[in-house]
């Protein structure tokens, strides 16, 4: 089992354009960084995607994520982590990182919230993940907060070929992560260049 942040991001660096929110889950003209995954996808594209939700036995979110996902336009039954592969009918379990508790959970069924941290949720997360791996998807607070704590094993980037400018950043400074790229999981496609590391410990 392994710790993997699986992110997208543009090639300066942010994991959603200007304002996002609940309503505006990549921000404003922020879809692209995603074409990968819900665009117009190559089977390069595609076989990434399969890999990736057969290998996770558990997701790990922080609050802006979960706040998406969970709202009105969000997941359901059909729409969710894996729901191009595998059974739709049986999503991962997700742990969400917060301070406070949210008022209301639409998906009760398949979400946790963790107000202890994040060590706290990634151990939960392991448990329930039957022996796969345990995936952080976002965003990009506790991504970044994954990386700076040596709470990761595995870096897999999705490098949109976008300048944003601006909007939630991956990497806003803390100590060296130093990462060792898997020159033969390496794939580029138009939608993004997919980079897999591993973090060096």
């Amino acid at each position: 089992m392994a710790v993997i942040l699986d992110i997208t991001i543009s090639l300066d660096g942010f994991v959603t354009a200007p304002n996002a929110g609940p309503e505006n889950g990549l921000g404003d003209d922020g879809l692209g960084l995603h074409a990968w995954a819900i665009g117009d996808r190559t089977p390069e594209d595609l076989q990434i995607l399969a890999g990736a939700a057969d290998v996770t036995g558990a997701v790990v979110m922080g609050r802006n994520t979960f706040d998406v996902v969970d709202g009105p336009r969000g997941w359901n039954d059909e729409r969710h982590y894996g729901a191009d592969q595998g059974d739709p009918a049986a999503p991962p379990p997700c742990f969400v990182v917060t301070h406070e508790a949210p008022e209301h959970v639409r998906l009760t069924d398949r979400m946790t919230i963790v107000t202890t941290g994040l060590r706290d949720a990634l151990d939960q997360a392991a448990e329930a993940a039957g022996g796969k791996h345990v995936v952080i998807m976002g965003g990009g607070s506790v991504g970044g907060q994954a990386l700076r704590e040596r709470l990761v094993d595995r870096l897999n980037l999705h490098v949109a070929p976008l300048v944003l400018g601006a909007g939630t950043p991956l990497f806003d400074g803390g100590p060296r992560v130093e990462l060792r790229l898997d020159e033969d999981a390496t794939v580029v496609t138009r939608n993004a260049a997919h980079l897999f590391y591993e973090v060096i410990r």
